[in-house]
């Protein structure tokens, strides 16, 4: 095991982040939806999500116990590092997506974790968060310009963009109320 959360704080700490970031979302209407717009193609928040996502990867391949592969733990993490600067350097297109697609990777793991060898039915709500976002997670970084179209879709109306945060926000209320209750 390489992270020691609960399922309980994983769900209250999952819960508030959909909740408050659906909310604001919500509050936000057409400025939130104008920078969602303009997220995939950033420079800045790719820089910010790829640090992000190296540093997690760097941190994780240091600890994880890698079996045979552990005498080539050195070169992992310089193959982190490297990765991360030549992607940096060399990926433009859609750098923010894929690098959100990697934490959306990372964050996956951190859910399933907190929910393994447990029995109750209701952490199969944070399951399913992590199977989506590994799914996710693996076609932003193989095919970014999904989410520029997903983003599109959302954002096609004012009403659709609504409907998307109402579905998060009540999402994250399901998980802290499964989380205080019954986890």
């Amino acid at each position: 095991m390489i992270y020691s959360f609960s399922l309980q704080s994983v769900g209250i700490a999952v819960g508030v982040l959909l909740l408050l970031g659906h909310a604001v979302a919500w509050v936000g209407g057409p400025t939130v939806m104008a920078s969602a717009k303009s997220f995939p193609r950033s420079r800045v928040a790719a820089t910010l999500l790829l640090i992000a996502a190296a540093v997690w990867a760097f941190l994780l391949v240091q600890d994880i116990d890698l079996g045979e592969f552990s005498r080539l733990r050195q070169v992992m993490l310089m193959g982190i590092v490297a990765g991360a600067i030549l992607a940096w350097l060399y990926v433009e297109e859609f750098l923010a997506a894929r690098a959100l697609g990697m934490l959306l990777l990372l964050a996956a793991e951190v859910l399933l974790e907190s929910a393994a060898l447990r029995t109750e039915p209701s952490r199969l709500l944070l399951v399913t968060l992590a199977y989506a976002w590994v799914l996710a997670g693996l076609f932003f970084v193989g095919m970014p310009y999904l989410l520029r179209d997903a983003v599109t879709l959302a954002t096609a109306s004012t009403r659709r963009w609504r409907l998307a945060c109402l579905g998060g926000v009540a999402y994250g209320v399901a998980l802290l109320v499964c989380a205080i209750l019954f986890w």
